[in-house]
């Protein structure tokens, strides 16, 4: 066979063996392939028009993929430490594979022509070839021009230490050079039409930046308001920026955006995790209309009855998974604090918060913060002590937030402080966390 034709055939098996080893979900809109090699992410999604891969896929770090984050800070394992530049990353398990090259293993997939699901064992992103000591799950489908997709974290960890809460992605979104503008919306009137804006860049070396995207999406578009978005029910809080100079739509090229959906989390040796989101390939009036349809009416309540429901701790720790009917806080250190998920709500329409908890304390009386929109932190001045029914029973303790002239107009975080001063075998159970109005 002459040289040329021996070649060709080399690369049309190696395709073929390639090809293989994706599948693939496509409806009249769009087209999506998980890469069966690395772990199952989404390494393609495409319009039916132009078929035109947008997602990057220049090294392991890109694709879209699952990617926790816990400690201990550096993580080693096997004798392996990580290089300097990544000593602040901690325990991190992703799903495509790690910085050495190598891919994660796949563990089961099906594909019955309108959902995959997928399962692999993730690489320590910092490590050699390090497993983490969990799994991954996806379930994907298509729905018009939107990716809907469940993803799961699975813990089997043999340090059972509790550790801090950490930032997760949920998922990390990579797309090409050719989407370079970074929009969301941030203001304090969501799905009332108001205009999205282009997130600032970074005024640090890091390219990422952090903001509040009070309808619940963010975006990477073209010129023409053309892209992908990424939805995240429930969640409001986001990181994204642009890396290199705007260019073509190669999914090899090292210019990319970047995305990804936030919740700061405590991933317990044995948890169970799952999150929602949506890839939606469009305008961004799509994108923003697909976000209204997963809008939550009413202010945010939280039932503690099988998890966390996004929130996390300061100088406290609670007694680990699983969670069942409540979550029971130790109030053994100084200052401790209840800290909620970054939300969004209006001061109007939720004039007090109620709590459903029991209290083992000696101490008579918490205190309550709020964070306005807009502002980087908590307030002082909304600060609202309440009195603790400290007889170990449960009680609903009704705090009338409007008592405090400053909680006037958008909040998007809660804080309660339940007591000031550590106290050996203090503790609090707590059911549910409700901003209501006066008459619910």
């Amino acid at each position: 066979m002459p040289a040329k034709r021996l070649l060709l055939a080399t690369l049309l098996l190696t395709a073929s063996a390639r090809a293989e080893k994706m599948s693939w979900l496509e409806n009249d809109r769009i087209k999506l392939g998980v890469d069966l090699d690395l772990g199952g992410a989404i390494t393609f999604l495409a319009s039916t028009k132009d078929g035109v891969n947008v997602i990057n896929n220049y090294d392991l770090g890109r694709q879209v993929q699952l990617s926790f984050f816990s400690g201990p800070v550096p993580f080693e394992a096997n004798g392996q430490k990580p290089a300097e530049h990544w000593r602040h990353i901690g325990w991190n398990p992703i799903q495509t594979g790690d910085d050495f090259k190598n891919a994660s293993r796949i563990l089961a997939h099906e594909n019955d022509g309108k959902r995959i699901h997928l399962s692999c064992v993730p690489l320590q992103w910092p490590l050699n070839n390090v497993p983490g000591e969990c799994t991954f799950d996806s379930w994907l489908e298509l729905d018009g021009a939107v990716v809907k997709a469940r993803a799961r974290l699975t813990n089997k960890r043999s340090d059972t230490t509790q550790y801090p809460a950490r930032l997760q992605e949920l998922p990390a979104v990579y797309a090409n050079a050719a989407f370079p503008r970074v929009v969301s919306y941030t203001g304090a009137a969501p799905f009332s039409g108001e205009a999205f804006s282009v997130m600032p860049k970074s005024q640090t070396k890091h390219p990422w930046t952090f903001w509040t995207g009070t309808e619940g999406w963010a975006a990477l578009l073209d010129d023409k308001d053309y892209g992908l978005g990424l939805v995240t029910p429930g969640r409001v809080h986001f990181t994204g920026g642009f890396a290199g100079k705007p260019g073509p739509n190669d999914t090899h090229g090292n210019n990319t955006g970047y995305l990804a959906g936030q919740g700061q989390e405590i991933l317990d040796h044995n948890i169970g995790y799952e999150f929602r989101y949506e890839l939606v390939l469009g305008t961004v009036q799509e994108i923003r209309e697909r976000a209204a349809t997963h809008r939550t009416p009413g202010a945010p309540a939280w039932i503690f009855s099988a998890n966390r429901q996004g929130w996390h701790y300061q100088n406290a720790r609670d007694t680990g998974w699983p969670v069942k009917d409540h979550l029971q806080v130790l109030l053994e250190q100084d200052d401790p604090q209840l800290i909620s998920p970054l939300t969004f709500w209006q001061a109007g329409e939720a004039a007090v918060l109620v709590i459903e908890a029991a209290f083992h304390t000696r101490q008579k009386q918490g205190v309550v913060m709020l964070q306005p929109h807009g502002a980087k932190s908590y307030a002082p001045e909304t600060a609202v002590a309440f009195s603790l029914v400290a007889d170990g029973e449960f009680h609903r303790h009704v705090i009338p937030l409007s008592s405090s002239p400053a909680y006037q107009g958008a909040m998007v975080r809660l804080r309660i402080d339940p007591v000031g001063q550590g106290e050996a075998g203090a503790w609090m159970k707590v059911r549910s966390i409700r901003l209501m109005a006066p008459q619910e």
